[in-house]
This record gives C-alpha cells, structure tokens and sequence, in this order.
C-alpha cells in the first residue's frame, strides 16, 4: 500500500506520521497522480497546529502543491490524461485532497502541465509562490512598469516568487529580510535593494524611493509591523497583506492612515483560485490568464523557482521542522 502522511492531532512537526493506505481511485472530475515532490508551505504547518483558514478532521491528510505524473484519471476528465507529468496548483482544500504522500488524488482542473525545462523538484515549487504574487500585483495593485514594491519576508518561496515577478512586471522591488547574510542571494535573485532588519525602516524605505515610499507593499506578517509599513508606503499606495504569519491582533494605524491616504488591503490568492470549503468560487478567467502567464515564464526561464533544500518522505518531520526555523532562502521540497 502507497505511503502517505497523516496527523492525529494538533502540535508540532513530530504529530505528522507516515502511514500505509489503500490506493484511492479518483471519482468523476478528479485526476490520480504518483508524486514525485512536494513543496511546502507555511500554511501547511499552520493547519497542523489548528491556525488555518480550514481545521483538519482527524486523522487528517494535508499537503498543497506537489508533482508527478498522472496515474489515473476520473469521468469527465479531459485537460489531462494517465501519463502527463503535471503539477499541483492551489485552491483544494489541504485535507481533502492532500499531497503529502507517494500518491495524491486531487481536482484535474488543479493538475497542470509543467514545461520540460523544469525538475519535478522545481515543478513542485510554482504556483503558490507564483499566483499568490501574480494575482496580488496585476489583479489587486494593478502594478505597473516603473512603481515599486516593498516585498518584506523576501527570502521564503512566496518572497521570492514576488521578487521574480515584480522584475517581470517591471517594477522596482525593495526586499527585506532579518538576516545580513542573506542581503547578497537577493539581490543576485532580482532584487533592486535589500533592507536588512526593522531599525529605522521606513526612513531606509523612503530614502531608497527618493523620499515617497513604496507604491506597494507586499507583506505576510501584519502584527505590530503594520505601523512601520504605513510609514513606508507612498502617499496614495497600496498594502497588501496576505499573511498574518505575527497573528491576529493587528493594531490599525488610524493617523498615519489619514496622512498618508494609503489603502490596506487583506488577500488570500484562494480569492482567485476558489476553495469550496470556504465558500469561495474559482475565478476562471483570471486562473487562466495566470496559468498561461506563469507557464510561459518558466519555459523561457525568466522565472526559476528556487529550491533551499529537499527531504525525503521518510523525514517529513525533520522538513516541517526546518520550515518553522526560518533558515530557507526559497523552497522547501520533500522528494518521494
């Protein structure tokens, strides 16, 4: 029986096990695929400790993105057939249709085709990281070629991903991080300045755009960081945030808000993508727009997902906890 990876309940890396399964046949609408390579996400080791947007139900699966190859194809299924190697786009949910295993069962319309130039490793790797910036830039910001964006927690997968698309969208990107020794890696991975650490953060901001701020700002973490970022945006910008990696108590910065007349913004890229478990419709056109977009990027290769490190299956465990240290500059990949 395939291996797959499972908890029990809520806690830290060492709740997650690896447990044998019967082989699960895809229904009507649903692809089944040998994996190859999961790539993870901080959303995943939320869910294990209960902080997610969905709560497992025990013994709960999870596990977003992965790749491989189509093993088995449900009715109705027309976009791919047994034998395609694809990768796993968001907007499932992470229980139902989890990843983390030798085989995973999920939507076809999530199973997408990957270009040949790409490692299942890096397939693995896209398209959170990928739409969550997308969706954010082009469809919320409206970004355009010479505006800039504050891109904070820049050396994860998502940082990163936004990073490489801002330079495809032509924009100016300022990346932050907490660690000096990673201002070089992004700058080589297509950042136009770093700002390392928080003292005196908005004033550095502002110094590097001349005085105004950011037009955007891109941020995971929310908290008590908000303040300084309403201090670091243009006069009329944009704040995005699509995190809340601080928690939920947020504290709004009303006077600054009236003084900088910025607009703050809450966005998950399910918003586009569709999670029915929360109710939450698939927007197809944008989907579509992005996919295409996204895919033509890797095969030309301007954009090239950064892998930190791989784990096998077998040390899941020791991956999530890797995750939850901070030390990655990009993905995190488990192999099967």
């Amino acid at each position: 029986m395939p291996k797959v990876v499972r908890f029990h309940q809520l806690g830290g890396p060492e709740v997650l096990q690896v447990e044998e399964l019967p082989l699960q046949d895809p229904q009507a609408g649903e692809v089944r695929i040998k994996v190859q390579a999961i790539g993870l996400n901080r959303a995943e080791a939320m869910f294990r400790l209960g902080q997610y947007l969905e709560q497992p139900k025990f013994p709960s699966r999870l596990g977003i993105e992965a790749a491989g190859i189509v093993d088995a194809v449900g009715a109705g299924v027309m976009n791919v057939k047994a034998g395609d190697k694809v990768s796993v786009a968001t907007g499932q949910s992470i229980a139902e249709y989890g990843t983390y295993g030798e085989f995973a069962v999920v939507p076809a319309i999530s199973a997408v085709p990957y270009p040949a130039n790409l490692t299942p490793e890096e397939a693995a790797s896209v398209w959170v990281q990928y739409l969550t910036a997308y969706f954010a830039f082009v469809d919320m910001a409206g970004l355009k070629t010479g505006q800039s964006v504050l891109i904070t927690a820049a050396t994860g997968g998502a940082g990163l991903g936004a990073v490489e698309m801002a330079r495809i969208l032509g924009a100016t990107s300022i990346a932050t991080t907490r660690s000096a020794a990673k201002k070089d890696a992004l700058l080589k991975a297509g950042a136009d300045h770093v700002i390392v650490g928080n003292e005196n953060f908005a004033d550095r901001v502002k110094e590097v755009m001349g005085g105004k701020g950011a037009e955007v700002i891109f941020d995971p973490i929310a908290g008590d960081t908000l303040p300084i970022l309403a201090e670091s945006v243009a006069w009329g910008g944009r704040i995005i945030l699509y995190g809340a990696l601080q928690g939920a108590q947020t504290a709004y910065p009303l006077w600054t808000a009236f003084l900088r007349n910025f607009t703050l913004q809450t966005y998950m890229v399910y918003n586009f993508t569709g999670l029915a478990t929360l109710g939450l419709r698939r927007n197809e056109e944008a989907m579509a727009r992005a996919v295409a977009f996204i895919t033509q990027q890797l095969r030309e290769g301007r954009l090239k997902p950064r892998i930190d490190r791989t784990f096998p299956l077998a040390k899941i465990r020791e991956a999530h906890a890797y995750m939850e240290s901070n030390q990655q500059f990009g993905k995190i990949v488990v192999t099967v």
